[in-house]
This record gives C-alpha cells, sequence and structure tokens, in this order.
C-alpha cells in the first residue's frame, strides 16, 4: 500500500514539473543565449539553418558597412556629427595599431578594424530589448579568435621563415639546460590564445547579461515600492555593461595587435 501511494507522489510531481517546466525556462536568465532557427535549412545531413544568431550577424556587419560608406561618401571639408564620429573610430583604431605594431601594422588595419567594429556592434546589439547577443555564443567568438590566430602565424612564417617562427618560442640567452622547459611553455602560451581570446570575450557576455536579467527579475517580484532599490541598480548595471561592452571590443582588438607585434619585432 505504501508503494502506491509513493508511486501516486512521485507521478504527481512528474505532472507538476512538466507543467511548470515551460514557465520556469521562460523567465530563465540562461534563456536568452537559446540559439534559435529561422530558416531551417539543411545541405545532406548538415544543418545549415539560419539562425538568431547569424541574423544579429548579418546585422551588426550590415550596419558596418552601411555606416561607413555613406558617412565618409561625400568626404565633406566642414565634417558632420556621423562623418566626425566614423573618422573618430577609424582614426582610433588606427592609432592603435601604430602604436602597438609600428608603421609595418598598417598591413593589419582592415583585419582589426573589422574585428574591433563587428565585437563592439554585436555586443551593443546585444543591450537592446528582445534582442539576441550574438558574441555570447562561445563558437562565434572562437571563430574570430581563429581568424586572429591564424592570420597571425600565417605572417609570421611568411616574414620570419619557419625556424624563425619556431625562435620566436625560444628567446635568446635563455641557458641550454632550460631551451626545452622555456620552448614548450612558450608554445603552449601561444596555441592557447584563441581560447583565452574566445573565453574572456564570452564569459564577459554571458555574466553581465545574466546579472541583468536576474536583477530585472528582482524588481517584477518586489513590486514597484520594494523594486526601486533593484531598478535603480539595473539602471547603472545597464550602464557599466555599455562600457564592459566597449572594452570588450578594444581589449580583443588590442591583443591580436600585441600578437602582430611579437612577430614584427621578432628576430
Amino acid at each position: 500500500m505504501s508503494h502506491e501511494i509513493i508511486s501516486e507522489e512521485i507521478s504527481a510531481l512528474e505532472e507538476t514539473a512538466k507543467h511548470e517546466e515551460p514557465h520556469g525556462e521562460k523567465h530563465s536568465p540562461l534563456a536568452q543565449f537559446e540559439v534559435k532557427k529561422i530558416v531551417d535549412l539543411k545541405i545532406g545531413n548538415i544543418d545549415v539553418s539560419f539562425t538568431n544568431s547569424a541574423l544579429y550577424m548579418v546585422i551588426a556587419t550590415f550596419l558596418i558597412i552601411t555606416f561607413m560608406i555613406t558617412t565618409t561618401r561625400k568626404k565633406l571639408l566642414i565634417p558632420s556629427r556621423l562623418q566626425i564620429i566614423a573618422e573618430g573610430v577609424y582614426n582610433f583604431v588606427n592609432d592603435m595599431v601604430i602604436s602597438t605594431v609600428g608603421e609595418e601594422g598598417r598591413r593589419f588595419f582592415p583585419l582589426i578594424f573589422s574585428l574591433f567594429t563587428f565585437i563592439l556592434l554585436a555586443n551593443c546589439l546585444g543591450m537592446t530589448p528582445y534582442s539576441f547577443t550574438a558574441t555570447s555564443q562561445v563558437i562565434v567568438t572562437f571563430c574570430l579568435a581563429m581568424i586572429s590566430f591564424l592570420s597571425v602565424t600565417i605572417f609570421a612564417i611568411w616574414r620570419n621563415g619557419f625556424f624563425g617562427f619556431l625562435h620566436m618560442f625560444l628567446p635568446s640567452g635563455v641557458p641550454m639546460w632550460m631551451a626545452p622547459a622555456i620552448f614548450a611553455i612558450e608554445l603552449f602560451s601561444f596555441l592557447i590564445r584563441p581560447i583565452t581570446l574566445s573565453v574572456r570575450l564570452f564569459a564577459n557576455m554571458v555574466a553581465g547579461h545574466v546579472l541583468l536579467k536576474v536583477v530585472a527579475g528582482f524588481i517584477i517580484s518586489l513590486g514597484a515600492i520594494l523594486g526601486t532599490l533593484p531598478f535603480l541598480f539595473d539602471v547603472v548595471m545597464i550602464g557599466f555593461e555599455l562600457f564592459v561592452a566597449v572594452l570588450q571590443a578594444y581589449i580583443f582588438a588590442i591583443l591580436v595587435c600585441a600578437y602582430f607585434s611579437e612577430t614584427v619585432r621578432a628576430h
């Protein structure tokens, strides 16, 4: 008899969980990072569906190209406000590349500029209501990091030769008995750069958005009066999150510049 009662209670709990699960998922802080299919498309056994993540990456790319073309087309002697913004972003990235890499870094400007503006706009688009943050997906940030890593590696081998490239991992003046260990450490630190680059950007975007969602949940649950303090905190956090969005784009770009700088200055 007791076993039947326990079985009935377990069944009742399972039914309750089934009804409550969608509601819980809807308000979960992690629900905002769910990748959803917009256009279901398969080529053979490969799923190439167009998702919300792909949509916001396309929007970010389209906005960057459109903005830069429209604001720099006329090149007015007395620039408009939009032209000042476009020239300001251009000069900012250009100064960052020159100060970090040197004059030889001008050849990397298109890559650095594209990375900086894409990450910046993708981060900021994710701050708009009911949007999606493409850089909250580790596969997106990892692809950006791999593009940078492969560019640095290919240029290092082309510029310094294969043995010169390997010599980058063995600083001059290292005693012979320490050379194998130093070489292994330097090579390992070089190979994990795509992981550190991608995880840093991904983790910062996810952490900030989760915190905003959690605080917003407190506002709703506490009501209009008691929710005032969480609301003010959320407003401050939104401003801070916008700052982080810009900062993370800058950190990603400046680190890629630093990697190119090591290659240029390698002997």
